[in-house]
């Protein structure tokens, strides 16, 4: 897939409007009753970049990045402000905050993500885009040392371990993360006196997967 390892500017999207949406389809049964279904096993996150905008220098800063990826030909870092690290929002990133996997004396390669809990139920999203020296790892509740114990493929979110965890160890993790997306539009049309007026432009962000 066509994608770009750069995030876009943090500045601009602070401030935007945007979250997870999911795809569900529902049939109504003579009876009244209802079948719901999801094709989705993940939930795709769209955001609207162009409330964000606060001056001229945004615009051009933006017509840059989007010339750049070609409109939506290339994918692209977002760095979602409400949802962006494995901690709660007011605390840092901790090796422990997180368990990605348990140790079997062979596996040495664990995928990042992160666990959405309500209740019972939990869902667990994928992340596959860390931020470069955000990623803090834990084995049975001891931090570990990048370059040391493990290393991160910050273009998948695959952390590699020197050694095999020992079996039954659980396996930690805290970090950063950007989302995968691209522009979705080809066209970002901007009227000067509109924009100086109040009105900005409007700029779809969908997620992609990667």
């Amino acid at each position: 897939m066509s994608f770009h390892e750069i995030r876009f500017p943090a500045s601009l999207s602070f401030g935007s409007i945007g979250g997870p949406e999911r795809l569900t389809e529902i049939v109504t049964l003579a009876s009244g009753f209802e079948e719901r279904n999801s094709p989705w096993a993940q939930a795709r996150r769209r955001y609207d970049a162009g409330v964000a905008l606060r001056s001229l220098d945004d615009i051009e800063a933006l017509i840059a990045f989007f010339e750049a990826r070609q409109g939506q030909l290339y994918g692209f870092r977002w760095k979602d402000w409400s949802d962006f690290k494995s901690s709660r929002a007011g605390a840092a990133p901790a090796f422990d905050d997180q368990e990605i996997g348990v140790g079997d004396d062979a596996t040495v390669a664990f995928a990042l993500r992160k666990s959405y809990r309500s209740g019972a139920q939990e869902a667990r999203r994928p992340i596959v885009k860390p931020v470069k020296g955000s990623v803090h790892m834990g084995l049975g509740g001891v931090e570990m040392r990048e370059g040391v114990h493990y290393e991160v493929d910050e273009t998948t979110g695959i952390v590699t371990f020197a050694e095999p965890p020992n079996r039954g160890v659980p396996v930690t993790a805290g970090y950063e993360f950007d989302v995968p997306v691209r522009f979705d539009t080809d066209r970002i049309a901007v009227s000067l006196a509109s924009f100086q007026a109040g009105e900005v432009p409007n700029v779809p962000v969908v997620e992609i997967r990667v």
